[in-house]
């Protein structure tokens, strides 16, 4: 056992909020491990593609400061590796006026001096160039924090600063086992093909397969309520003389649309005259055992969803875009929900007390927050309970125990975001 690569902080999970924890432990000093089970950059998962939206509007108080300081922290990361994750432009929601979800936005814009401005259907139509148009019992929330992360890229710029700052990394191990090591702590971490490794801590962040991970290493004892969920994103085509007006150039913002269902998309950026559109929602799925977003006429879920972004993209953007031809491409991904759609950043707990530091239940949100829940999770690992009780405050609300006796976990007075299928 004395040969065996011993590592201060052992990271399992090399998305984008793993391979920020490794390369914040790095950074701070820390010898760091980073183990994937597939190979890095992989597309199973929910860090991989071309486009994911920040904003900062969040109906829940606690989201808004951790993106305004994650946005911080993407430009830090940004000026030490030399290109550009960050892809800014202004953020628009729109809804009806009366929806529970974005009166707390803008209550929450106002309780925290986030800088917004409120705009009816036709104030709308003389903001933005293209005229987007809405019902008249409608109303659009501007904010200045918006625009587009490059996922794919940021899951490498991580990955490359972890080992510019002396961290490990290995794909291609999937992870079967942690045990306590009775004889010197810590925590040993064994791989489906034979390999152990020590580590003093330990960060697991398998994104779909949380819950069956930390099943197994728990012998049961710990059963996470994460689902896995399949989505699909759309991208679709703007018509010839109107492909500038949804560019950032032209001041087309990212954004989200409050109606039934909750749809979101981002400027043309990644793929030139394409704008993504998708319901934010999907079908539960085993992670092992997924569709990759088959359609077809004998899928009745996917065609519904299709109908959705139609009449939607008819009646906001009309003509511009065409949605008669449906939409151009389709992307699979995975989100990894809880029933309340919050995070969960925690202890593991029983035996393994505070050496091993679980996160999950961040897709469908938890991309554009990655450098803070990185930093979080460094310092829950290296600090133990002493930093669980300074992080307190930003936390609290991230706690497995919040569904004990109380199914949903956390309560909120407004709707679910998220459309299942």
């Amino acid at each position: 056992m004395d040969d065996l690569p011993q590592f201060e902080v052992i990271v399992i999970g090399a998305g984008v909020i793993g391979s920020s924890t490794a390369c914040h432990a790095a950074k701070q000093g820390h010898k760091t491990l980073l183990l994937e089970q597939f190979d890095f950059l992989h597309h199973r998962g929910s860090s991989h593609g071309e486009s994911r939206t920040i904003r900062v509007t969040y109906p829940e108080p606690y989201y808004s400061p951790m993106v305004i300081e994650s946005k911080n922290l993407w430009n830090e990361a940004e000026s030490e590796i030399g290109y550009n994750i960050h892809f800014p432009t202004q953020h628009l929601d729109v809804g009806p006026a009366d929806n529970t979800l974005l009166v707390a936005i803008i209550a929450n814009c106002e309780q925290q001096s986030i800088k917004h401005k409120i705009l009816d259907p036709h104030q709308l139509k003389r903001w933005l160039p293209l005229e987007m148009e809405i019902p008249d019992d409608w109303v659009a929330v501007v904010t200045d924090v918006g625009g587009v992360l490059k996922p794919t890229k940021a899951v490498a710029m991580f990955q490359t600063l972890a080992i510019k700052h002396g961290a490990v990394l290995k794909d291609k191990v999937e992870i079967v086992d942690l045990k306590l090591d009775r004889q010197r702590g810590g925590v040993l971490v064994f791989g489906e093909s034979g390999q152990l490794f020590w580590g003093r801590k330990c960060v697991v962040k398998a994104g779909a397969w949380m819950s069956k991970l930390v099943k197994r290493v728990s012998n049961g004892g710990v059963s996470l309520p994460i689902q896995p969920v399949e989505t699909n994103l759309y991208y679709w085509k703007v018509k010839e003389g109107y492909k500038f007006d949804f560019t950032i150039e032209g001041g087309f913002p990212s954004f989200a649309s409050y109606g039934d269902p909750y749809m979101y998309g981002t400027p043309a950026l990644e793929f030139p005259g394409l704008i993504k559109v998708a319901v934010h929602g999907g079908r539960d799925c085993d992670p092992d055992f997924r569709t990759w977003g088959a359609g077809g006429p004998g899928n009745e879920g996917t065609q519904t969803v299709i109908q959705y972004l139609k009449e939607w993209i008819k009646s906001t953007f009309g003509y511009r875009v065409d949605w008669e031809g449906g939409p151009m491409m389709r992307q699979s991904c995975l989100y990894s929900l809880t029933p309340d759609g919050d995070f969960v950043i925690d202890f593991l707990g029983g035996e393994f007390g505070e050496d091993v530091v679980i996160a999950g239940g961040f897709s469908g949100h938890g991309f554009k927050m990655a450098p803070v829940v990185g930093r979080m999770l460094v310092d829950l690992a290296v600090g133990g309970t002493e930093a669980a009780v300074r992080l307190d405050e930003e936390i609290k609300h991230f706690k497995v125990t919040r569904f004990e006796g109380t199914p949903r976990g956390n309560v909120k007075s407004f709707e679910d975001q998220v459309r299942l299928r």
